[in-house]
């Protein structure tokens, strides 16, 4: 577990340049992050600058409304949920997360302690606001972000 602190959304937005960087090197077909932290500390925000630095142009929304978004960069496809709003087991079910449909699949899932079934992850972030700005908790499933943990030591 490592903690961080960004000052600004530019040191977010760096983190999540970082992260995709990663992803881009990760050979595994699915890979799972996991974002906590109060209302406006930072998670979309970060979700944001992952999916716009791994290639994708277009706008990207939040899914508080609509509980996911789905981002197609052709072999590589981002599903972006938000669980804050939902109550039943069945809101996550209909997007049949574990289906295969890419050569890889990212998982980004803000709210996650709202999921009835436990769902593992490969990263975990905890996002706080602080006096200093953001504070950032990093930890990681297995060894596949290693390299984002030390580029933080």
């Amino acid at each position: 577990m490592n903690t961080i602190f960004l000052k600004n959304d530019s040191d977010t937005s760096k983190l999540g340049s970082l992260i995709a960087s990663e992803i881009a090197k990760i050979d595994q077909e699915s890979i799972e992050i996991h974002l906590e932290g109060d209302l406006g500390a930072g998670k979309t925000f970060l979700t944001k600058s992952i999916i716009v630095n791994s290639g994708w142009n277009g706008h990207v929304k939040s899914p508080t409304y609509t509980l996911c978004e789905e981002y197609d960069l052709g072999e590589l496809i981002f599903l972006h949920i938000d669980l804050y709003r939902t109550k039943e087991s069945e809101d996550i079910q209909i997007f049949d997360l574990d289906r295969k449909t890419h050569l890889k699949k990212i998982i980004i899932i803000e709210w996650p302690q709202k999921l009835t079934s436990k769902r593992d992850y490969d990263l975990k972030i905890n996002l706080e606001h602080s006096d200093k700005g953001r504070k950032v908790t990093i930890l990681q499933h297995d060894k596949i972000f290693l390299n984002l943990i030390n580029n933080y030591e």
